[in-house]
């Protein structure tokens, strides 16, 4: 943004969420017609300040006209809602006008801030719930709804453009995305940098690891793979290929390690957020079950980064003349504060909202403790940083309850799943796979929380169904069935598997409420979603769309598709983790079960990204390959005994024995 005008009317807008969100109680369908109207009109305007725009211009015009139409859209539904409510939700000509225009614009925006992949799709999904569905047969078949029926549902209920997704995004997620802007201008991101040189530096391939610590600790923040690529890539991407790491991998590294931003605790951007209002489940909840698998996620990272260092030799880059942790701590400790306070405020009960806009103030007071307070400039624009940040996210959620609407109302997401039961036959494993695919087809033309919200709408239910119904089979076979539950399985025969497999899903649900206890039934809803979630993320580092890497490939000056397919690698934990939601208690279980499992997928990791570069201490041949994959399947396959565990992590160690000695011998041989 660069007129004074716009600037002032970002930061005003900034202040009304942020009154709304703390103090005001104002109807969330109003706040979010006000949200996407004021950030249509800022998107518009800030299109005139680009440099193909001359002033004056037709397209000048065509922007300041867009901004009007788009506040007048806003107004139109506050001022006119009640006596459309008194026409018993009538149409007349003025509401067919409102709502096509605010249409058009959700398209229109859209398709400037992520391309036409989104657009297309809204397209397609009012298509077929007007007359589309009729000429399809099968599951998939619609009669059709009228264009009053369309419009009212899109626009003036909760259900549509303004439904659950705009209320997120006007709420939960644009405080968060303020408070990312407040720490990035009060200068965390070089503490967060310098940190994580400190931390990091003294090991092998210490330039590596700084740059997965340092991804971590921003992504978490910013919630933004690219944003965080940027933002760490500029020094650590440089700094790795000093070190000695190839341009192609330090740019895959770092796009892997800001892709997993969005996955550690406490604050996971604003993904957390949209999680807990989709499944009802508490923020707390979410992040502390989020922790472990998060830190397994950026291990494998940090394992592809050891053995590379191995592979070429490198040695630790911290010296003696290197910064040291307490002097860091002691020059930045303040920075800190802003986590702290907002974890406090979390885990008091107060709202996700309320905590942000106190985290921002301890920003604001953190800074005053530091030899480069925030003054009133740099809080303006902090304030208004966020906002330009915001644009595309409040724009795309807001047109994603579009489509939200016509896959509940026309009942598309129960077909969806009945296609991927029928083509996995009941196996959980290839829904994965099937679930992972249509997450990279979205993740082609929508951002990752977009891309989770329409997948979790889709297939959540079913693979919490498939989930569960390995849980529940346990129960009922190991006896001592209530009688309604006892007479429910004899109906189908008497063989539990049998019945679960037959019959209808309402029965199952009740037999499941039953027999499971409702901490079993959240973790395992919880895994369902986070299943989604995680796969969602891999469009940012999967070719051939991955704009994560594709930025650090700007960056490290390499070729984008072959950095592409480096990212893709290194980040294998967002496949390899999630089997483990599925099918260990890594979410769903006790904290004692979650940290044995955690422990051994420690080492099964380490073994698979071994296999992968080829290379562990040393080069590996075949015969290595196979008994690390025996040696990953032993640790990280939970239902064996602990036994198989110890057995595998055996394999393992020797392993890494072996070639160390050998490595050892070689050296002192060429000596």
């Amino acid at each position: 943004m660069k007129s004074n005008y716009l600037k002032w009317a970002a930061f005003l807008f900034a202040l009304f969420h942020i009154y709304c969100n703390v103090f005001a109680s104002i109807s969330e369908l109003w706040l979010s017609a006000i949200h996407f109207g004021g950030f249509c009109a800022i998107c518009a305007l800030m299109a005139n300040e680009s440099d193909h725009i001359e002033k004056r211009s037709v397209a000048y015009w065509v922007n300041i006209a867009l901004a009007v139409t788009a506040v007048l859209t806003s107004a139109y539904l506050i001022l006119f809602e009640n006596a459309l409510y008194a026409r018993e939700t009538e149409y007349i000509l003025s509401d067919y006008i409102f709502s096509l225009v605010a249409i058009g614009l959700a398209i229109e925006f859209t398709r400037r801030t992520t391309g036409w992949f989104m657009p297309v799709l809204i397209l397609v999904s009012l298509s077929y719930i007007l007359f589309l569905g009729r000429y399809i047969s099968g599951v998939f078949a619609f009669p059709g709804l009228s264009l009053e029926t369309v419009l009212y549902r899109s626009f003036f209920t909760s259900e549509g453009m303004f439904g659950l997704t705009a209320q997120i995004s006007s709420t939960f997620v644009f405080m968060f995305i303020i408070f990312g802007s407040f720490l990035l201008k009060s200068g965390a991101g070089d503490f967060i940098v310098r940190l994580a040189q400190c931390l990091a530096g003294r090991y092998t391939g210490g330039a590596g690891l700084v740059a997965v610590v340092g991804s971590g600790l921003m992504g978490s923040v910013s919630g933004s793979a690219v944003a965080n690529t940027v933002s760490t890539g500029v020094i650590t991407i440089p700094m790795m290929q000093k070190s000695g790491f190839p341009g192609k991998f330090s740019a895959g590294v770092v796009a892997a390690a800001s892709t997993g931003g969005a996955l550690m605790p406490p604050v996971m951007g604003a993904g957390a957020f949209v999680l807990a209002s989709y499944t009802q489940i508490s923020y707390l909840t979410i992040i502390a079950a989020s922790s472990l698998p998060a830190i397994l996620y950026f291990l494998t990272v940090s394992y592809f980064v050891r053995i590379e260092a191995k592979r070429l030799g490198l040695n630790p880059t911290q010296t003696a003349d290197s910064e040291k942790v307490s002097a860091v701590l002691k020059e930045g400790w303040h920075f800190i504060i802003p986590m702290v306070v907002l974890v406090f405020f979390l885990v008091s009960g107060r709202t996700p909202t309320t905590s942000a806009a106190f985290a921002i103030i301890s920003v604001i007071a953190a800074s005053w403790i530091s030899s480069t307070p925030m003054h009133l400039n740099d809080i303006f624009d902090a304030v208004v940083d966020g906002v330009r940040t915001m644009v595309s996210t409040a724009l795309l959620l807001v047109a994603v309850g579009i489509i939200i609407n016509v896959v509940t109302t026309t009942g598309v997401g129960n077909a969806f799943s009945l296609m991927i039961v029928e083509w996995a036959q009941g196996s959980l494993f290839i829904t994965l796979i099937l679930v992972a695919l249509a997450s990279l087809v979205l993740g082609m033309g929508l951002p990752v929380t977009a891309s989770y919200i329409v997948l979790a709408t889709l297939s959540a239910p079913l693979i919490f169904d498939l989930i569960s119904q390995s849980q529940l089979l346990v129960a009922l076979q190991a006896g001592d069935l209530p009688s309604n539950v006892a007479a429910t399985i004899g109906l189908f025969g008497g063989d539990p598997l049998t019945a679960l497999q037959e019959m209808p899903l309402e029965m199952k649900q009740l037999i499941r409420q039953e027999m499971l206890e409702p901490e079993q039934l959240t973790g395992m809803l919880l895994s369902a979603h986070l299943i989604i979630f995680w796969l969602s993320q891999d469009s940012n580092v999967t070719p051939p769309v991955c704009l994560a890497s594709f930025a650090a490939a700007g960056i490290a000056g390499t070729r984008p598709m072959a950095t592409g397919l480096t990212s893709w690698k290194v980040a294998k934990g967002l496949y390899l983790v999630p089997v483990l939601f599925a099918y260990s208690p890594l979410i769903s279980g006790t904290w004692p079960e979650r940290i044995e499992v955690f422990i051994w997928s420690c080492m099964g990791l380490y073994a698979l990204a071994g296999v992968l570069q080829w290379h562990l201490e040393a080069k590996i041949n075949v015969l290595i390959a196979g008994l690390l994959l025996v040696s990953a399947g032993l640790l990280m396959w939970t239902p064996f005994p602990i036994i198989f565990h110890i057995i595998g992590a055996a394999i393992l160690v020797a392993i890494v024995i072996m070639q160390n000695r050998s490595s050892a011998s070689i050296a002192k041989e060429t000596s």
